[in-house]
């Protein structure tokens, strides 16, 4: 089964994708660890990938598509695969359609976007051990002190409250019109995230046979 998994920053995707590559036994591909790997393997769209970002460029579509069209030729994608960022916009996905990448199903992990500001701004992290904790669910018993190693918790600029906000509105700006397209062709399926991460998996699971 083909895959793409679609969800806001902080709506759980990462967790998901572990979860139906252990149901499944299919590879999660992440745009970022492909290009790395085509450009670590010296392939020919590796090649012209490490040419536009070595000038600064941004990697056309083209050359992302032709790698993942490699990369799902190797023999752990021959069940299926999960696309976890990419396509992040219709252009993409039509591109995706166009260069024959068969997708059987999408999945939308759904958290409203005051429940996402709430676990992200609210996540504590140590530099030092990599600890992580949040205010609210999973608190340090000191404030603002590693329960592990005594050292001082920090928030990731990537869960500051005007990060967490700058990149929702690029996800509904974006990624969220993904949505219609795939439900135009009668592939999207929408997992309403719950509070605990094993009632969205069963959630996730089921959303893989409807």
């Amino acid at each position: 089964m083909n895959l793409i998994l679609l969800g806001a920053p902080g709506a759980g995707k990462g967790t998901q994708a572990e979860v139906i590559c252990r149901e499944l036994n299919i590879p999660t591909i992440s745009t970022g660890n492909m290009l790395r790997a085509a450009v670590k393997a010296g392939t020919e769209y590796g090649l012209k990938a490490k040419a536009a970002m070595d000038a600064g460029d941004l990697v056309s579509d083209d050359i992302v598509i032709g790698i993942l069209k490699d990369r799902i030729k190797e023999p752990d994608a021959q069940n299926g695969f999960i696309l976890d960022g990419f396509p992040r916009t219709v252009p993409q996905a039509e591109a995706l359609d166009a260069m024959g990448v068969k997708i059987d199903k999408v999945i939308e992990i759904h958290v409203p976007d005051e429940k996402i500001q709430q676990r992200l701004s609210g996540r504590r992290v140590c530099l030092d051990c990599g600890a992580t904790y949040h205010v609210d669910f999973k608190p340090s018993k000191t404030e603002g002190v590693c329960d592990v190693c005594g050292k001082q918790l920090v928030i990731r600029k990537d869960d500051e409250p005007e990060t967490v906000k700058s990149r929702l509105k690029t996800y509904h700006e974006q990624t969220a019109p993904l949505k219609g397209y795939y439900e135009a062709q009668g592939k999207l399926v929408t997992v309403e995230g719950q509070e605990e991460v094993a009632d969205t998996s069963r959630l996730t699971l089921e959303a893989l046979n409807a």
